[in-house]
């Protein structure tokens, strides 16, 4: 019998992008989740490592020496790669502060179900190598930090994915790295306990003002040159919210229950599975719902089931 031959491909490898003083570290397949895009920030005095993820554990030896984490959110895929800079100090939104600093606070921001939270937080150790930050410090919107030579980064609350979510602009390079407001096709995410679709619109609403010469994601997108790309898919990723509200604005032509809303799928595809997937649609819905009945464009016909009007 002939020895069996196994074939090994080889990783994809990882590219990345020099814009003066930031070097954006882009994530394998795009940065598509679970990977993500990191930004190394070098000035004169500091170096700032902006959102580790998965994708910086195969860089971890080329680095430089990182002085300062800054984390746009408290999610998994941004925080993967703290754990390869133990004695780092890391910042985030004050908002966001206590979701780094115990495994317990960090689920109370997805909010899941208890099923779905037992798996998921092997998740989070196990994939996203997760281990309490206490010593983290909060900034708030505003805040700068200078890392010298005129390099400098601004803080820039932008809620609604998170509550505090934030968007970072550096400076000189004018460089505005949006994090979770990613402008793909999938649209905004505020599916999490402390996720909020009206703070989120405002947020859109706020940096759609914003000038800059790049524009940086966390996901898909990577890098877009210009304000105009920018809108066109600022644009795309915004009306994803309408889209949702009118999905289901015609599927309650007739009575349905926040239960079946979530199972019908409005947020993810047909026939996505998944605990947290049913979790995620609930809370989304459940806002789009809310709104809707204020309103005026749906009713409740009996507790709980709804109509549009």
């Amino acid at each position: 019998m002939p020895a069996k031959v196994v074939v090994v491909s080889e990783p994809e490898p990882l590219e990345e992008r020099r814009i003066g003083a930031v070097t954006v570290l882009f994530g394998s397949g795009g940065g598509k989740y679970p990977s993500g895009n990191t930004l190394l920030v070098q000035g004169r005095e500091e170096c700032v490592i902006i959102d580790p993820s998965l994708d910086v554990i195969p860089r971890h030896k080329a680095l430089p020496r990182i002085d300062r984490i800054l984390a746009s959110h408290c999610h998994e895929d941004h925080i993967a790669g703290n754990f390869l800079f133990p004695e780092v100090r890391c910042h985030l939104h004050e908002e966001d502060l206590p979701g780094i600093q115990s495994l317990e606070a960090l689920l109370k921001i997805y909010g899941y179900s208890e099923a779905t939270l037992k798996e998921f937080s092997k998740v989070l150790v196990d994939t996203f190598h997760f281990e309490p930050r206490p010593e983290s410090v909060g900034f708030r919107d505003g805040d700068v930090f200078d890392l010298g030579g005129g390099v400098r980064i601004r803080v820039i609350h932008t809620p609604g994915h998170t509550r505090g979510h934030c968007a970072l602009h550096i400076e000189p390079d004018d460089v505005l790295f949006l994090a979770d407001i990613d402008l793909s096709g999938f649209g905004p995410y505020y599916g999490d306990a402390w996720s909020d679709l009206a703070s989120f619109e405002r947020t859109l609403v706020m940096i759609r003002e914003f000038d800059a010469r790049y524009y940086a994601t966390s996901h898909h997108i990577g890098v877009l040159d210009g304000r105009e790309a920018f809108l066109e898919r600022l644009d795309r990723f915004e009306s994803a919210i309408e889209r949702r509200e009118q999905n289901l604005l015609a599927y309650l032509a007739e009575a349905h229950d926040l239960d079946e809303v979530a199972e019908h799928r409005f947020v993810y595809r047909k026939g996505a599975g998944g605990g947290f997937v049913t979790d995620v649609e609930r809370r989304s819905m459940a806002q789009h719902l809310d709104r809707l009945e204020r309103d005026g464009r749906v009713k409740q016909v009996e507790p709980g089931r709804y109509l549009a009007t």
